[in-house]
């Protein structure tokens, strides 16, 4: 299905100050060099604050991890858990439609959001409080036909069932998720066959069940007013500081228009016109003693290589946002293993690597790698260098 931007969107985006207090403690789950892991729950949280995502709240997002732009919209778009466009402010009601969930009457359910929300998927009710759209698989199968509803699963339901969910809903009663039948949990229909000694004693819910009832926000949004905040992983509960100070709207796609895709367009292409090298050419290797040669290539310039790293240690380059170990090995392939290599190139080297990188070409501009590598090649922390890949 193609996922795009709403073609209507804020001006602006920002946390709480209790959420940006929260996305930065999971920020420090990673290590340095490392934030953009956080990428899934931030974005969550994002959408928790407003009901959907977004484009300045997928930038916003970017900026605090220091990711470009494009890379955030490409988790946004990937996953349905992500709400590309406004939804009901009491709940977005998802429907499966795959195999198990449809020859079990999905289709019905369906009907339903069709004849008491909208005819249409991504659609507002008439008073603004549902929306709903139908999804693949959601892995309850057994309990099927099904619907998320908010954070919860609602299983075993009929359209008579779903009807009276949406109308409780609507008047703010929160139902209890898990089967709608009377079912436990997913043993069958017929009741237990086998442990049956377990049925004594047994809660009233089953696990998941219990969790939403005890934490009554089924489709309660976290609007930063009451958020829990520990950091186990840090062995304390206290607020960590944050990892890239104060977070601000990213500023370098504010107001760009977005391309027919919908993509923020923020990235020039390569202006090199130099051809590069075959598989099979060797680098132009430089001997370490005069790092100063130059080698012409057309209008742009061959940076100096080197036949081997100095003292047979290279630099971890991959400390370059924007490069990971394919780009590692293919710098080193060329004769690059050191930050003041890179450190020092001329417009017409950066035009030259940059239309020789096989596969990744106009990294280095894309990415800064020089202002980068000047940094780390004077002692300078990552989290500077990382700034830097930002400017």
């Amino acid at each position: 299905m193609l996922r795009r931007l709403h073609k209507d969107q804020p001006a602006s985006f920002a946390f709480t100050p209790a959420n940006l207090e929260w996305a930065q403690a999971q920020i420090t789950k990673y290590p340095e060099g490392r934030q953009a892991s956080a990428i899934i729950p931030l974005l969550w949280r994002a959408q928790e604050q407003e009901g959907w995502l977004s484009r300045p709240a997928i930038e916003y997002v970017a900026g605090m991890l220091g990711m470009a732009y494009i890379r955030a919209l490409e988790v946004a778009t990937f996953y349905f858990m992500f709400q590309l466009q406004p939804v009901g402010s009491v709940a977005h009601v998802q429907i499966c439609g795959t195999t198990s969930c449809m020859i079990c009457g999905a289709e019905d359910l369906v009907a339903v959001c069709k004849q008491l929300i909208a005819p249409t998927p991504h659609t507002l009710s008439h008073d603004g409080k549902f929306s709903w759209e139908e999804v693949e698989c959601l892995g309850a199968c057994a309990n099927a036909p099904m619907a998320q509803i908010g954070k919860d699963y609602y299983e075993d339901l009929t359209a008579d069932k779903l009807r009276d969910l949406i109308a409780r809903f609507g008047v703010g009663d929160v139902a209890v998720p898990g089967p709608q039948n009377g079912r436990y949990a997913s043993e069958p229909l017929s009741g237990l066959t086998s442990l049956k000694d377990h049925e004594a004693g047994r809660d009233k819910y089953n696990a998941s069940a219990r969790r939403a009832v005890d934490l009554a926000d089924t489709v309660k949004r976290i609007d930063g007013t009451e958020v829990p905040l520990t950091t186990p992983w840090l062995g304390q509960p206290a607020a960590p500081k944050p990892a890239r100070g104060k977070a601000v709207e990213p500023t370098p796609g504010a107001g760009a228009k977005a391309d027919v895709t919908g993509a923020t367009v923020q990235e020039a292409k390569a202006s090199s016109r130099g051809k590069p090298k075959s598989e099979g050419d060797a680098p132009n290797a430089t001997p370490a003693a005069t790092p100063e040669a130059r080698v012409p290539a057309g209008e742009d310039t061959r940076p100096a290589g080197l036949a081997a790293p100095r003292d047979g240690k290279a630099d971890d380059l991959k400390l370059i946002v924007g490069i990971g170990p394919k780009l590692e090995a293919l710098c080193h392939k060329l004769g690059f293993y050191h930050f003041d290599q890179i450190a020092g190139w001329t417009t017409n080297e950066i035009a030259w690597v940059d239309a020789n990188l096989e596969g990744f070409k106009g990294r280095v501009t894309r990415d800064n790698w020089v202002a980068q590598a000047k940094i780390l090649a004077a002692g300078g922390s990552v989290a500077e260098a990382e700034r830097a890949a930002k400017s």
